[in-house]
Order: C-alpha cells, then structure tokens, then sequence
C-alpha cells in the first residue's frame, strides 16, 4: 500500500488536513503556495513547453501532471489532475478554451482545436432517489495517440482510446475507440476514411 494509500486508509483526518493546506474547501483549486512552491516539486514539464498566462491549472501533487519538451496549453485552456493523472506528450498543443481532466494520456505532435472537452470521469447516478452529488465518480482513463488532431468543440468521453495520426472532424462526440490511422465526425463520431497501407491510399468506410 503506498503512502497516500495509508493516509487515506488509516488516516482519513489527516488526509483532510493535507487537503485543506493545499487546496481550497469550496470550489477546490491549488492554493498559490501550492502552484508555486510545491507542485514543481512533484510536476515535470519538459524544456520549452509554455502555459500561457490566462491558462488555468487546477492540479494537484497528488496526482501527475507531465507536459512534454516543447508542448503548449493556450490561453483560456483549463487541465485539472484532481480525478487522476494528466500526461501530455511533446510539441503538443492544448487550444484555446479546452478542458482536459485526467484521468487523461496525450501522446506527442497532437493538438486540440479550441474549445475541446475531454475528461476521463463521469459522475454516478444509480439511486435515482439520492442526489448525484453524493454518489461519487467513476474514472476511465482517455488516451490519445501521436500526430492526432482534434477539432474544434469536440468532446472525448471517459473510457475512449484514439490511435496515432486520427483526424476527429470538428464538433464531434467521441464515446468508442478509433483505430489509428482514420478520420472520424459526427454525433456519435463515425469512421469515414482510413488509411490504406499496402497501396497508400485513403479507403472510404
């Protein structure tokens, strides 16, 4: 059992504390101390990578967050590592706008247009007679492969795996796999095209 494990475990009052010194009560986000003097302790971001100024990073040292040699989170873009780990690979952009929560795996060259929303949780609803708010979350890791490009307004849902090199047509719903190599649009998106190796063409689905 690892030390955040036996903390939450045999120590639940504790652990609440160490919530409270870090983050705020309501409407959770890392205190400034947090942001500046302890999350660089727990965080890697490789050379070169930038968060712009008006960017917003609600994470947390308790989970990961990776951002790779020379990737970039654009203004207004939102990344929370609350509900798990957020790993964003090299030279990969996160648009203007975009929310990505963990638990979520970005692979290297991807980029978001503006104004995606790709979250690896959902919130529980199976007793209709109790509020939703009490009733938990469930995590399903997303990942997203290399050289992928995600267009604008596209949602990826909790559970979604995407291979390398797919093309998602702008204002799409992700909720199944895509294999690498596709372009894929819609609500629900659909394949259209994949990429035919042996005579090098795009074959229409």
């Amino acid at each position: 059992m690892s030390f955040k494990e036996t903390i939450k475990e045999k120590h639940p009052k504790l652990k609440q504390v160490i919530v409270n010194i870090l983050s705020r009560k309501i409407h959770p986000r890392p205190r400034i101390w947090t942001r500046l003097l302890i999350n660089p302790l727990f965080h890697h971001r490789g050379r070169g990578s930038k968060v712009c100024h008006r960017a917003r990073l609600d994470v947390f040292p308790w989970r990961k967050f990776e951002l790779g040699r020379g990737a970039i989170v654009e203004d207004f873009a939102v990344i929370n590592n609350g509900a798990g780990d957020v790993i964003i690979g090299e030279k990969s952009r996160i648009g203007i706008g975009s929310v990505v929560v963990g638990p979520v795996q970005i692979g290297a060259r991807t980029s978001l247009g503006p104004h995606v929303h790709i979250a690896g949780f959902n919130h529980t609803f199976e007793d209709g007679d109790r509020d939703w708010n009490e009733q938990g979350l469930t995590y399903r890791e997303i990942t997203i492969g290399n050289e992928c490009l995600i267009g604008a307004n596209t949602s990826v849902v909790a559970g979604v795996h995407i291979g390398d090199r797919v093309q998602v047509g702008a204002g799409s719903t992700v909720t199944k796999d895509l294999p690498s190599a596709c372009v894929a649009v819609g609500n629900p998106a659909r394949v259209i095209k994949i990429f035919n190796e042996q005579t090098k063409q795009w074959d229409r689905v």
